[in-house]
């Protein structure tokens, strides 16, 4: 922190409403009245936001198309002291949204940087899911193509923790499709759309129910949606199959019994005690 540019401006990475434009901090409202500039992904979009709370800072496109070429004219302004403000369309910028490669760019420059925290979809949705939220991955957008998207979801297939995706309008019964293929169709999920916004709406059912109900009803395949989806059954955490012992022989051939231990517990995802006792046997039976 100390190699900071104490001189230099400050990049305040804002979080603006998903929907309801009632959902924005006062310290948001105050930083984007403060500062030299606003980056925003579409400043026809930002604009009517600012217009609402009658601020008139300027406003600087920043989005996918332009983002590596516009970020050096940033971090000199930065550089020379001015304060700027990034906003995405909605939500939490970087979140499937356009910033990262200047976030990053300011890190590397030690330029400082300040969250301004606020809504994010995929939050929001988490929080009336009434699924498991201890733990949970988010995954963005799955890939658009069919073939890609199935090997993602295959691969996300034994995880535990719940998963969170978003999805556009066009592709949301396709996803949920796939999703009950790949993942299962008795597997609890939610499809949360159009959230905070007039049309919201929240379901809740197995996967199959869900692709039911929304290719079902064409209202319900319009808008923005967050799918979150329950994890994988953990699997038996101690069982210990022949193909383990053997691992953990060579293990024991190679390291002390505790450090053996440690490593195929990381290696399985099985009990490291269990393989403690195990290893013991083994010992016990040379």
């Amino acid at each position: 922190m100390n190699n900071l540019h104490k001189d230099s401006g400050v990049l305040y990475v804002v979080a603006t409403p998903i929907g309801n434009l009632l959902d924005i901090s006062a310290r948001a409202l105050e930083v984007l009245r403060s500062v030299a500039l606003i980056a925003a992904e579409d400043t026809r979009h930002s604009k009517k936001l600012l217009a609402h709370y009658g601020i008139g800072t300027p406003l600087f496109a920043l989005h996918e198309h332009n983002e590596r070429a516009v970020t050096e004219k940033l971090l000199r302004r930065l550089a020379g002291g001015e304060d700027i403000a990034l906003v995405a369309d909605a939500g939490t910028p970087l979140i499937s949204d356009p910033g990262f490669y200047l976030v990053r760019a300011a890190r590397q420059a030690m330029l400082r940087l300040v969250p301004v925290p606020g809504p994010a979809a995929l939050i929001a949705a988490l929080s009336v899911a009434g699924l498991p939220s201890d733990r949970f991955m988010f995954e963005g957008f799955l890939p658009s193509k069919q073939a890609a998207r199935r090997q993602r979801l295959q691969a996300l297939a034994s995880a535990t923790a719940t998963l969170v995706f978003y999805e556009s309008s066009h592709r949301i019964c396709d996803s949920l499709r796939d999703m009950a293929d790949c993942l299962g169709g008795m597997r609890e999920a939610t499809v949360a759309r159009e959230l905070t916004k007039t049309f919201e709406t929240v379901m809740h059912d197995t996967l199959n129910g869900l692709v039911d109900r929304v290719e079902a009803d064409a209202d319900q395949q319009r808008g923005e949606f967050v799918v979150l989806v329950q994890g994988a059954p953990a699997r038996e955490r101690s069982a210990i199959d022949e193909a383990t012992v053997q691992l953990l022989g060579v293990l024991l051939s190679e390291l002390p019994l505790k450090q053996a231990a440690g490593l195929a517990a990381k290696i399985t995802g099985l009990s490291k005690n269990a393989l403690y006792e195990q290893g013991l046997k083994l010992k016990e039976s040379k």
